[in-house]
């Protein structure tokens, strides 16, 4: 095996010389991400490929390091360097406002998502609105000052460095290294598992359709800036943010897969319970995972009961929200919360008391209180058997006794 430097080693070289200026972390991540597309090129060229055939598809190693510089916001050789330096105390604050803006809502996000996924409910995204504030103004900031700053923060420096002496121990370095590698398998990963969200929220809740479009192009960010954050790190502000929402919705996914299956082992039929909660937060009664809005009783001769009060086995009373009409708008209201059924059943877009038809009384909706029982119960009748008795034994017969 010949000890003569590839050509791809002897143009990194150079570059390195060229970046010489930068932190010695920035530059072996810079050489790290470039390192695989010169020794494809390499390899394209054939072997035996020397470095002028590197310098006719790529221009010079000084010219590359030059472009290498402006993708990944870095200053210039010199006064760029200065200029930095010179000015990054007074403006740390903005920077730094950049970072951990772009920090909270990361783990906010994955929050979110963990507890939607969970859930199965697509209100728990309404915390989004919480972020987004946060978000845009991080944003801002990063565009109107740039990611020089941001980089130049001591923290990240700090990730930095210790990014790069994790490189030089074998073992974390060849772990960086497979994990960067899939790099490209992660964002598609990613938009699968946006667009399997978006579709299992709107099979469990029609009003998810909504929510649907922004993770479809959630999806599509992912694979246009993920690969691309290699040479512009202002793309960090929208791959770290989906990142973790992937991640948080996968974890809140495992958590609810195991509950499912830790419930589906000791399965019961099921019963009725005070579990969810209608727009007013009240309890209201599910049975088998739907709600129920009444109960009804009959007797044995199937007869319906009114004035029945519910308890559970500790007597508590299961109270529910109780809805009646409203007069003024013909719509249906809450009027209080009680353990008291059968209820009226609201009725809304019938035929009012005045006649007015399909919902509409003027401009206001039609709404009927109906107290009627809406079905007839069979009472499966339960024959009980005649008790069995045991006949009298008959007197055993005996032999008359002789008379003397």
């Amino acid at each position: 095996m010949s000890d003569k430097p590839t050509a791809v080693r002897v143009y990194l070289a150079r570059v390195r010389t060229a970046l010489a200026d930068l932190p010695a972390g920035e530059i072996e991540e810079i050489l790290e991400d470039v390192r695989p597309h010169l020794a494809e090129l390499e390899a394209e060229l054939g072997e035996g490929a020397r470095v002028e055939a590197l310098i006719e598809r790529l221009g010079t190693p000084e010219s590359y390091a030059a472009e290498l510089r402006a993708s990944g916001g870095y200053p210039a050789p010199g006064e760029g360097a200065t200029q930095v330096l010179a000015t990054a105390a007074p403006s740390l604050v903005k920077p730094r406002i950049a970072l951990w803006g772009l920090v909270f809502c990361a783990l906010g996000l994955a929050l979110l998502a963990f507890g939607a996924t969970v859930s199965l409910s697509p209100d728990a995204f309404v915390g989004i609105l919480l972020f987004a504030p946060v978000f845009l103004v991080s944003l801002v900031l990063l565009l109107r000052g740039g990611v020089e700053p941001v980089l130049a923060l001591p923290e990240v420096a700090w990730l930095r460095a210790t990014m790069a002496k994790g490189r030089e121990q074998e073992d974390a370095g060849k772990f960086l290294r497979y994990a960067g590698s899939l790099k490209p398998a992660w964002w598609v990963l990613c938009a699968v598992a946006l667009i399997c969200f978006g579709l299992l929220f709107v099979l469990r809740h029609r009003s998810a359709v909504l929510l649907l479009p922004f993770l479809v192009l959630a999806a599509v960010a992912a694979l246009w800036a993920g690969p691309r954050v290699r040479t512009d790190r202002r793309l960090l502000w929208v791959a770290v943010p989906i990142s973790a929402f992937v991640i948080g919705g996968a974890l809140g996914g495992f958590g609810a897969a195991i509950d499912l299956f830790g419930r589906g082992s000791s399965y019961s039929p099921p019963q009725y319970y005070s579990s969810s909660a209608d727009s007013y937060g009240n309890d209201q009664l599910t049975y088998g995972g739907r709600e129920v809005d009444n109960v009804y009783a009959f007797d044995a001769e199937g007869k319906p009961l009114t004035e029945v009060y519910l308890y559970d086995e500790e007597g508590r009373p299961l109270t529910v929200t109780r809805y009646g009409c409203e007069r003024s708008s013909g719509s249906r209201q809450k009027i209080g919360q009680d353990n008291r059924f059968p209820r009226p059943k609201i009725e809304q877009g019938v035929t009012d008391d005045q006649g007015n038809y399909n919902g509409y009384n003027g401009y206001r909706g039609a709404c009927r209180e109906n107290a009627q029982v809406p079905f007839s119960a069979a009472i499966p009748k339960v024959t009980v058997p005649p008790a069995t008795t045991t006949p009298p034994a008959s007197p055993t017969p005996t032999s008359p006794t002789p008379t003397r």
